[in-house]
Protein backbone atom coordinates (compact mmCIF):
# COMPACT_ATOMS: atom_id res chain seq x y z
CA UNK A 1 0.00 0.00 0.00
CA UNK A 2 1.22 3.32 -0.65
CA UNK A 3 1.85 6.07 2.37
CA UNK A 4 0.10 8.72 1.00
CA UNK A 5 0.57 11.74 3.37
CA UNK A 6 -1.30 14.78 4.25
CA UNK A 7 1.50 17.29 3.81
CA UNK A 8 4.52 16.86 0.76
CA UNK A 9 6.40 19.62 1.78
CA UNK A 10 6.31 18.86 5.79
CA UNK A 11 8.44 16.53 7.70
CA UNK A 12 7.24 14.06 9.73
CA UNK A 13 5.67 10.60 9.82
CA UNK A 14 2.33 10.01 8.44
CA UNK A 15 0.79 8.90 12.05
CA UNK A 16 2.51 12.55 12.95
CA UNK A 17 0.72 14.17 10.39
CA UNK A 18 -2.47 12.86 10.14
CA UNK A 19 -3.01 13.63 13.73
CA UNK A 20 -1.59 17.33 12.98
CA UNK A 21 -4.01 17.21 9.90
CA UNK A 22 -7.15 16.30 12.29
CA UNK A 23 -6.12 18.89 14.93
CA UNK A 24 -6.14 21.31 12.16
CA UNK A 25 -9.79 20.53 11.47
CA UNK A 26 -11.32 19.07 13.63
CA UNK A 27 -13.92 22.57 14.24
CA UNK A 28 -15.59 22.60 11.52
CA UNK A 29 -15.17 18.08 10.59
CA UNK A 30 -18.68 17.44 11.48
CA UNK A 31 -20.02 20.55 9.46
CA UNK A 32 -17.74 19.56 6.40
CA UNK A 33 -19.06 15.19 6.84
CA UNK A 34 -22.63 16.32 6.62
CA UNK A 35 -22.29 19.17 3.42
CA UNK A 36 -18.95 17.15 1.75
CA UNK A 37 -21.36 13.62 1.48
CA UNK A 38 -24.81 14.87 1.82
CA UNK A 39 -25.58 13.75 4.90
CA UNK A 40 -25.60 9.99 3.51
CA UNK A 41 -22.75 8.87 6.08
CA UNK A 42 -25.22 8.74 8.68
CA UNK A 43 -26.94 5.68 6.50
CA UNK A 44 -23.53 4.35 6.59
CA UNK A 45 -22.69 4.53 10.26
CA UNK A 46 -26.44 2.98 10.73
CA UNK A 47 -25.88 0.28 9.02
CA UNK A 48 -22.46 -0.76 10.49
CA UNK A 49 -24.25 -0.65 14.38
CA UNK A 50 -27.01 -2.94 12.46
CA UNK A 51 -24.46 -5.32 12.26
CA UNK A 52 -23.83 -5.80 16.08
CA UNK A 53 -27.47 -4.80 16.80
CA UNK A 54 -27.73 -8.96 17.61
CA UNK A 55 -25.16 -9.06 20.12
CA UNK A 56 -26.26 -8.87 23.73
CA UNK A 57 -24.97 -6.42 26.13
CA UNK A 58 -21.73 -5.94 23.49
CA UNK A 59 -18.90 -4.72 24.95
CA UNK A 60 -17.25 -2.13 22.13
CA UNK A 61 -14.19 -0.61 20.80
CA UNK A 62 -14.01 2.15 18.25
CA UNK A 63 -11.11 2.77 16.72
CA UNK A 64 -10.28 6.14 15.46
CA UNK A 65 -13.23 7.44 16.79
CA UNK A 66 -13.08 11.20 15.54
CA UNK A 67 -15.97 13.39 17.46
CA UNK A 68 -17.29 10.00 17.80
CA UNK A 69 -20.02 9.63 16.03
CA UNK A 70 -20.05 5.87 15.52
CA UNK A 71 -19.51 5.58 19.09
CA UNK A 72 -22.87 7.83 19.82
CA UNK A 73 -25.04 5.42 17.00
CA UNK A 74 -23.82 2.23 18.79
CA UNK A 75 -25.71 3.72 21.79
CA UNK A 76 -28.56 2.60 19.82
CA UNK A 77 -28.39 -1.17 20.18
CA UNK A 78 -27.61 -0.62 24.37
CA UNK A 79 -24.04 -1.96 24.78
CA UNK A 80 -22.44 -2.81 28.23
CA UNK A 81 -20.04 -0.02 26.93
CA UNK A 82 -17.94 1.63 24.34
CA UNK A 83 -14.19 2.81 24.63
CA UNK A 84 -14.06 5.33 22.03
CA UNK A 85 -10.05 6.14 20.93
CA UNK A 86 -8.56 8.55 18.27
CA UNK A 87 -5.33 10.12 18.25
CA UNK A 88 -6.14 13.49 17.81
CA UNK A 89 -6.63 15.40 20.88
CA UNK A 90 -8.72 18.36 18.78
CA UNK A 91 -10.78 15.53 17.38
CA UNK A 92 -11.86 14.24 21.30
CA UNK A 93 -12.25 17.84 22.37
CA UNK A 94 -15.42 17.99 20.23
CA UNK A 95 -16.28 14.29 20.91
CA UNK A 96 -16.69 15.23 24.71
CA UNK A 97 -18.75 18.10 23.96
CA UNK A 98 -20.94 16.04 21.95
CA UNK A 99 -21.27 12.87 24.55
CA UNK A 100 -21.80 15.08 27.45
CA UNK A 101 -24.70 16.58 24.98
CA UNK A 102 -26.45 13.65 24.73
CA UNK A 103 -25.82 12.48 28.00
CA UNK A 104 -24.12 9.48 27.01
CA UNK A 105 -21.12 9.53 29.50
CA UNK A 106 -21.61 6.25 31.19
CA UNK A 107 -21.45 4.52 27.87
CA UNK A 108 -18.82 5.55 26.06
CA UNK A 109 -15.40 6.71 27.56
CA UNK A 110 -13.45 8.72 25.47
CA UNK A 111 -9.23 7.91 25.36
CA UNK A 112 -6.88 9.30 23.19
CA UNK A 113 -4.67 6.43 21.59
CA UNK A 114 -2.81 5.24 18.85
CA UNK A 115 -4.75 2.82 16.72
CA UNK A 116 -1.78 0.84 15.92
CA UNK A 117 -0.61 0.41 19.57
CA UNK A 118 -3.95 -0.15 21.58
CA UNK A 119 -4.01 0.38 25.24
CA UNK A 120 -6.15 -3.04 26.04
CA UNK A 121 -5.66 -6.41 26.71
CA UNK A 122 -5.77 -8.96 24.37
CA UNK A 123 -9.35 -11.02 24.08
CA UNK A 124 -11.40 -8.23 25.46
CA UNK A 125 -14.24 -6.75 23.09
CA UNK A 126 -16.71 -8.60 21.38
CA UNK A 127 -17.03 -6.22 18.25
CA UNK A 128 -14.87 -3.74 17.32
CA UNK A 129 -15.75 -1.08 14.93
CA UNK A 130 -13.88 2.03 12.87
CA UNK A 131 -15.43 4.39 10.16
CA UNK A 132 -12.86 6.18 7.91
CA UNK A 133 -10.24 5.52 9.67
CA UNK A 134 -7.86 2.36 8.48
CA UNK A 135 -7.03 4.33 5.64
CA UNK A 136 -4.80 6.77 7.41
CA UNK A 137 -3.45 3.75 9.68
CA UNK A 138 0.57 4.14 9.52
CA UNK A 139 1.27 0.58 9.32
CA UNK A 140 -2.70 -0.89 7.86
CA UNK A 141 -1.59 -4.49 9.00
CA UNK A 142 -0.49 -3.87 12.38
CA UNK A 143 -3.30 -1.78 12.71
CA UNK A 144 -5.44 -4.21 11.94
CA UNK A 145 -3.61 -7.03 14.16
CA UNK A 146 -4.07 -4.56 16.88
CA UNK A 147 -7.55 -4.84 16.36
CA UNK A 148 -7.69 -8.90 16.08
CA UNK A 149 -5.71 -8.85 19.11
CA UNK A 150 -8.51 -6.95 21.19
CA UNK A 151 -10.90 -8.86 19.83
CA UNK A 152 -12.27 -12.06 21.31
CA UNK A 153 -12.69 -15.44 19.72
CA UNK A 154 -15.46 -15.09 17.41
CA UNK A 155 -15.72 -11.22 17.77
CA UNK A 156 -16.89 -9.42 15.04
CA UNK A 157 -14.87 -6.13 13.33
CA UNK A 158 -16.52 -4.06 11.44
CA UNK A 159 -14.61 -1.60 8.82
CA UNK A 160 -17.09 1.52 6.92
CA UNK A 161 -14.24 3.05 4.90
CA UNK A 162 -14.18 5.13 1.49
CA UNK A 163 -13.99 3.20 -1.65
CA UNK A 164 -13.88 3.75 -6.07
CA UNK A 165 -17.42 3.59 -7.59
CA UNK A 166 -15.77 1.80 -11.08
CA UNK A 167 -19.89 1.88 -13.05
CA UNK A 168 -20.37 4.42 -15.89
CA UNK A 169 -21.17 7.34 -15.23
CA UNK A 170 -21.23 7.49 -11.94
CA UNK A 171 -17.58 6.85 -11.91
CA UNK A 172 -16.85 9.94 -13.64
CA UNK A 173 -18.95 12.15 -11.62
CA UNK A 174 -17.76 11.08 -8.67
CA UNK A 175 -14.15 11.53 -9.83
CA UNK A 176 -14.93 15.09 -10.59
CA UNK A 177 -16.82 15.68 -7.26
CA UNK A 178 -14.20 13.72 -5.49
CA UNK A 179 -10.38 15.32 -6.78
CA UNK A 180 -12.11 19.01 -8.05
CA UNK A 181 -15.25 20.06 -5.84
CA UNK A 182 -14.13 18.28 -2.72
CA UNK A 183 -10.70 19.67 -1.99
CA UNK A 184 -12.01 22.91 -3.19
CA UNK A 185 -15.19 23.29 -0.80
CA UNK A 186 -13.56 21.75 1.92
CA UNK A 187 -10.13 23.52 1.90
CA UNK A 188 -12.24 26.82 1.99
CA UNK A 189 -14.69 26.28 4.91
CA UNK A 190 -11.28 24.34 6.91
CA UNK A 191 -8.84 26.21 6.15
CA UNK A 192 -7.13 23.83 5.18
CA UNK A 193 -6.69 22.49 1.48
CA UNK A 194 -4.51 19.80 2.63
CA UNK A 195 -6.94 17.78 4.49
CA UNK A 196 -8.86 17.72 1.50
CA UNK A 197 -6.36 17.12 -1.09
CA UNK A 198 -5.02 14.09 1.38
CA UNK A 199 -8.55 12.38 1.22
CA UNK A 200 -9.00 11.91 -2.91
CA UNK A 201 -5.29 10.55 -2.84
CA UNK A 202 -5.45 8.50 0.21
CA UNK A 203 -8.54 6.64 -1.29
CA UNK A 204 -6.76 6.23 -4.06
CA UNK A 205 -3.96 4.10 -2.87
CA UNK A 206 -6.20 2.31 -0.18
CA UNK A 207 -6.73 -1.23 -1.13
CA UNK A 208 -10.24 -1.83 -0.88
CA UNK A 209 -12.28 -5.05 -1.78
CA UNK A 210 -11.04 -8.65 -2.23
CA UNK A 211 -7.52 -6.67 -1.43
CA UNK A 212 -8.46 -5.53 1.97
CA UNK A 213 -10.45 -8.39 2.77
CA UNK A 214 -6.64 -10.56 2.34
CA UNK A 215 -4.85 -7.88 4.88
CA UNK A 216 -8.43 -8.80 6.94
CA UNK A 217 -6.73 -12.72 6.80
CA UNK A 218 -2.95 -11.88 7.47
CA UNK A 219 -4.12 -9.98 10.17
CA UNK A 220 -5.82 -12.98 11.73
CA UNK A 221 -9.56 -12.45 10.59
CA UNK A 222 -11.86 -13.93 8.85
CA UNK A 223 -13.86 -12.11 6.13
CA UNK A 224 -17.40 -12.33 6.32
CA UNK A 225 -19.10 -10.53 3.75
CA UNK A 226 -18.39 -7.15 1.83
CA UNK A 227 -21.50 -4.45 1.26
CA UNK A 228 -20.28 -1.55 -1.11
CA UNK A 229 -22.61 1.50 -0.23
CA UNK A 230 -24.22 3.77 -2.59
CA UNK A 231 -22.97 3.02 -5.97
CA UNK A 232 -19.36 1.89 -4.42
CA UNK A 233 -18.93 5.34 -2.59
CA UNK A 234 -17.79 3.43 0.56
CA UNK A 235 -17.95 -0.12 1.51
CA UNK A 236 -18.80 -1.67 4.92
CA UNK A 237 -16.21 -4.98 5.99
CA UNK A 238 -17.68 -7.69 8.11
CA UNK A 239 -14.69 -10.01 9.64
CA UNK A 240 -14.96 -12.34 12.74
CA UNK A 241 -11.61 -13.20 14.67
CA UNK A 242 -11.47 -17.07 14.59
CA UNK A 243 -12.53 -18.89 17.55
Amino acid sequence: MEKVKPYINQQGTKKEQVESMFNSIAPRYDLLNRWLSFGIDKLWRKRVVNLLADLPAASILDVATGTADLALEACRIKPAGVQAIDISEGMLRIAQQKVLKYGRQHTIHLRQADSENLPFEKNLFDAVMVAFGVRNFEDLQRGLGEMARVLKPGGRLVVLEFSKPNRFPFKQLYNFYFTRILPWWGGLISQNRAAYTYLPASVKAFPEGAEFEQQLVQAGLVPVKSMPQTFGIATIYLAEKKG
